[in-house]
Order: C-alpha cells, then sequence, then structure tokens
C-alpha cells in the first residue's frame, strides 16, 4: 500500500514526465516554425522586384553553351547586366541548396515554393564548363544539390503538379 510521502513523490515524477513530453513538443513546433519562417522569407526575397527583374533578364537569354553564352553576354565574373542575373539567381539557389543539406528548411517547402528546375537546366551547361575553366568542381554544387533532391522528392511522389483539391 502507498502511503502519503509515496503518492506524492509518484505525482511529482508524473508532473516532470509530462513536463519534459510538454517541452518536447513545444521544441519540436519551434523547430518547424523556424524553418518555416526562414522559408518563407526566403521566398520575399524570391519575390521581390530586384530578384524577378534578375529572374526574367537571366531566363531571356538564349544560348548554346558556355562559349556562345560569354560571346553573347560577356565574362561570367563580368559586371555586365546578365551576368549579375545569373549570379543573383544561382546564389539564390545555392543558399538554398544549402539550407536544405543543413536541414535547416523543409524539403517539402522547398519544393513547393520554389522552381529550382528551370533554373537548374538551363545553367547546367554553364555550371558544368566553368568547374572545368576554373578548376573549381565545388562552383554551384549546392545548386546542384538542390536540383537533385527535388527531382528525388518528385519521382518519389510521382508528380509534377499538384492537384489542389488533395492538399489537406
Amino acid at each position: 500500500m502507498l502511503d502519503i510521502p509515496s503518492i506524492s513523490a509518484l505525482v511529482a515524477a508524473i508532473g516532470v514526465l509530462i513536463g519534459v513530453v510538454i517541452a518536447v513538443v513545444e521544441l519540436r513546433n519551434l523547430v518547424k516554425t523556424r524553418q518555416t519562417d526562414l522559408v518563407m522569407r526566403l521566398y520575399s526575397t524570391y519575390g521581390n522586384e530586384e530578384y524577378s527583374k534578375a529572374v526574367n533578364r537571366y531566363l531571356a537569354t538564349e544560348y548554346r553553351d558556355y562559349n556562345d553564352f560569354v560571346e553573347k553576354y560577356g565574362p561570367i565574373v563580368s559586371e555586365a547586366p546578365v551576368q549579375v542575373a545569373f549570379r543573383m539567381v544561382c546564389m539564390f539557389y545555392e543558399g538554398v541548396g544549402v539550407l536544405l543539406y543543413r536541414k535547416l528548411v523543409n524539403p517539402d517547402l522547398v519544393y513547393d515554393l520554389f522552381s529550382v528546375k528551370m533554373f537548374w537546366e538551363k545553367m547546367r551547361p554553364i555550371a558544368e564548363d566553368t568547374r572545368k575553366r576554373f578548376n573549381e568542381p565545388r562552383i554551384w554544387e549546392w545548386f546542384e544539390y538542390l536540383y537533385n533532391e527535388m527531382q528525388k522528392r518528385e519521382q518519389r511522389l510521382g508528380h509534377t503538379t499538384v492537384n489542389c483539391k488533395s492538399i489537406d
């Protein structure tokens, strides 16, 4: 039979256990909230006027390969408007790729919000040739990582578009 001190110790232990469970749940929610906040701040950059102009400028480029790109728009490291736009787009996705690799952003949110595929596929030939020319295999590696992870996610989900009626 339990006496009063035993019951009081049991109640205290249960109280501590409940407190720990609540703290863990709250911590998980805080991490999700912070990740979501980070992605949404990135998304606001993605939609701002300066970045939108850079995207439009870059997407309007037409080239066959690295040499054609440089011939039409100037050296990769120049201050030519297309090159600046190109670097802005690449740097944005490079940063998102690092955050994804470090598990600091939710991959589902990244997949849902950012159009990675068209940008990487457009710049892939330039990235690959730049790596060779500068003997630097890490150039835009996180952008490529981001693309590969989003492709895996797309294959796993088995679709490229979302049926809005299926979202909970």
